[in-house]
């Protein structure tokens, strides 16, 4: 039974604030958005607990009831929201067409907001703990653990950074790379060797986050050398491995970086195929937060509809 083809004059994929934020501007100028909100509603926002560094929530909010908010402000304007998932595209002509789970998809005009994914490990106990101990991101959580002890996992210039930053707030910081050497550029090694209250654990792996009701107290770290455990009192464990940018869908049409992220065009949230437009964290491989992600996705809607206002469907 074939799909059906629903036409709407502009599509954004993503539902965390860059979407949203596209939606409630687009909306606003008339220019009936539909957000098709993909694999994970929300956005990685709806795995985070507390929220306290973005702005209006006086005393926090947390991230999944922040989305709802999102989410409540651009329907009122109107926007259409439909729960689907894009598998495949051509952007070669206008209409654009686009291929869901669920219906087959035209639009004259198109904003990608769908976000990065923070990769992990992939321990059992590091889901069992996810959020209440484990982050993916020291600038969002790092607050919550201040004077307290931390590990940080990884050996690239991420893990680094969220190190140098975590050291700033936290009693203690325990870098765990399983080599002897990091990938980090050679002034941010220095840097991080050069801080007091950080250690590097070398030749080490994480093997399982320990911890109670009230979340993580500890972890066990495995040798690389020669395969014994230790384990090390902590409250935090901040996995730095990377982001993979949920971009496979336009992979081979859109200009990308090496590691996925959509090229935009100078300071615009242009893409390389007119009416194709990009914001949040699937272009942003350096900031990643969802204050960064709702100021681009306001850009991406100002932008398409300077774009549409020149450019109108046939």
């Amino acid at each position: 039974m074939s799909k059906a083809t629903i036409h709407h004059h502009l599509i954004i994929l993503g539902s965390g604030p860059a979407g949203y934020s596209a939606a409630i501007y687009a909306a606003r100028a008339n220019l009936n958005p539909v957000i098709i909100q993909g694999i994970q509603p929300g956005g990685q926002l709806t795995t985070t607990t507390d929220v306290d560094n973005y702005p209006g929530y006086k005393d926090g909010v947390q991230g999944p009831a922040m989305m709802e908010d999102f989410q409540a402000q651009a329907e009122r304007f109107g926007t259409e929201i439909v729960w689907d998932h894009i598998n495949s595209t051509d952007l070669s002509s206008r209409p654009f067409k686009l291929s869901g789970d669920e219906a087959e998809y035209t639009c004259d005009a198109l904003i990608i907001a769908t976000g990065a994914t923070a990769m992990y490990l992939g321990l059992p106990s590091e889901e069992t703990f996810n959020g209440r101990g484990v982050s993916a991101c020291a600038t969002c959580d790092g607050f919550f653990y201040k004077n307290q002890d931390v590990i940080v996992v990884g050996g690239g210039d991420t893990a680094v950074e969220e190190a140098i930053y975590l050291s700033n707030i936290c009693k203690r910081v325990t870098l765990v790379h399983r080599r002897d050497e990091l990938r980090a550029e050679k002034i941010m090694q220095d840097k991080l060797l050069s801080t007091a209250n950080i250690t590097v654990s070398w030749n080490s792996t994480l093997d399982e986050v320990l911890g109670d009701d009230s979340g993580v107290t500890g972890v066990r770290l495995r040798s690389t050398v020669d395969n014994t455990t230790r384990e090390l009192a902590v409250h935090g464990v901040f996995i730095a491995i990377g982001h993979k940018p949920n971009t496979s869908f336009v992979k081979g049409q859109l200009d990308m970086d090496d590691t996925g992220y959509i090229i935009t065009k100078g300071k615009s949230t242009a893409t390389n195929i007119a009416g194709v437009f990009a914001a949040g964290d699937v272009a942003d491989p350096v900031y990643r937060q969802a204050i960064t992600s709702a100021g681009e996705g306001c850009k991406a809607a100002l932008d398409v509809e300077r774009w549409l206002s020149q450019n109108p469907p046939a």
